[in-house]
C-alpha cells in the first residue's frame, strides 16, 4: 500500500524554488520541507527520553 502513496508524497523542492514568485515564498517552501523532519526528530528524542527515564525507575 505504501508503494502507491509514496510517489504522491515526494515534492521537488528545487522546481518549486525556480518558479517561486518572491523570496517569502522560497522561505515558506524551505520551512515547509524541513518542518516534518524536525518534528519527527523531536518526537523521536522525546520517546527516547521517556523510555530512558522509565528504565531507571524499575
Amino acid at each position: 500500500m505504501m508503494y502507491l502513496i509514496l510517489p504522491f508524497l515526494q515534492v521537488n523542492v528545487t522546481e518549486k524554488l525556480k518558479v517561486a514568485p518572491d523570496s517569502s515564498y522560497q522561505t515558506g517552501v524551505l520551512i515547509g520541507s524541513f518542518l516534518p523532519f524536525v518534528l519527527l526528530v523531536g518526537v523521536a528524542y522525546w520517546m527516547y527520553y521517556r523510555a530512558k527515564n522509565t528504565d531507571g525507575k524499575k
